[in-house]
């Protein structure tokens, strides 16, 4: 009776037993590792240890970070201009976040960018500002990457800025300010010069030991209209250079082209020649076959000096 018992009660335990394997609810036994794994993870382990970190460099990265200080550009009785922080992705493009102080008890300073460049290329920064006196603003001046991404321009190492400070109501009086300075993102031992390889479909329609002249191709610009896109390359140490067109045509009609800008002392510049899609209309023009001017090249500052270059120009795109 007695084995009866026992073996009835055996047989219940071990059902148990496996009724909770089956349902899961048993807790699982840790996993043994082999000897030659444990080995391996130890030397591992150490291996990691003794790696250095590995440092990201600016060839890795392909680029070089930007080592910045706020630069003061102007500080004196009437104003004082600081550049504080370089943004190198902001919605407008590079940015730089100025500060302007007007010291001025009674008068508005109207702040002002007249021309810049970057990497020896002429931008526009398109940058102005009213300050009423006594009164501080923060301002961004900014450039769009157009024409510099488009040549290859990824790092702004020289950006230099001409600056004019005046009183807002009296135009005709002395600036408080005026006067040109280079930012150096990454060190002025980083600057580095543009210097653009001739294409072989470019046109080099004049130069000379002053100044150059070519045309990079033609577009069909929705706003501007039909546009000769041109690089121009003042070689001057000293001269800002005016270049503009007179007697301008498009098949024979005479049509005055949106053109005239100022390339710096020993600066470059992408600029376009457009022919408004009205004016082409107004002559019946649909298909370009040639364009015509007198080019010049003159020193901007003295309107009666002697021309860099005056060449007349026949183009066919």
């Amino acid at each position: 009776m007695k084995k009866a018992v026992v073996l009835v009660l055996l047989c219940s335990l071990l059902f148990s037993m496996t009724a909770c394997g089956e349902n899961g609810s048993t807790a699982e036994l840790p996993s043994v590792s082999s000897d030659a794994e444990s080995e391996q993870q130890e030397t591992y382990e150490e291996t990691e240890k003794e790696r250095p970190a590995q440092e990201i460099t600016s060839d890795d990265a392909n680029t070089e970070s930007i080592q910045f200080e706020p630069v003061t550009v102007a500080d004196n009785e009437a104003c004082s201009i600081i550049i504080r922080e370089i943004e190198e992705d902001s919605i407008w493009g590079y940015t730089l976040k100025t500060l302007l102080e007007n010291r001025s008890a009674d008068k508005t300073y109207m702040f002002s960018v007249q021309s810049a460049s970057v990497n020896g290329v002429e931008v526009d920064p398109l940058f102005a500002r009213e300050v009423a006196a006594g009164m501080k603003a923060n301002e961004e001046i900014s450039f769009t990457g157009g024409k510099l991404t488009e040549n290859g321009i990824t790092q702004y190492t020289d950006i230099a800025l001409s600056f004019r400070v005046y009183d807002n109501d009296d135009w005709m009086a002395d600036p408080v300010y005026e006067d040109t300075i280079h930012v150096y993102p990454y060190g002025q031992e980083k600057a580095e010069k543009y210097v653009r390889e001739m294409q072989p479909s470019d046109i080099i329609v004049a130069e000379n030991e002053y100044a150059s002249v070519a045309v990079t191709g033609y577009t069909e610009d929705p706003v501007w209209g039909y546009t000769v896109n041109l690089f121009l390359v003042n070689k001057t140490p000293d001269h800002a250079i005016m270049f503009s067109v007179d007697d301008a045509s498009v098949n024979g009609y005479m049509i005055d082209p949106f053109f005239a800008t100022t390339v710096n002392p020993g600066n470059c510049a992408f600029r376009e020649m457009s022919f408004s899609d009205s004016a082409l209309e107004e002559n019946s023009i649909t298909n370009i076959d040639e364009i015509a001017f007198s080019l010049r090249a003159y020193d901007a500052d003295q309107f009666s000096a002697e021309d860099y270059m005056k060449e007349s120009v026949i183009l066919h795109p």
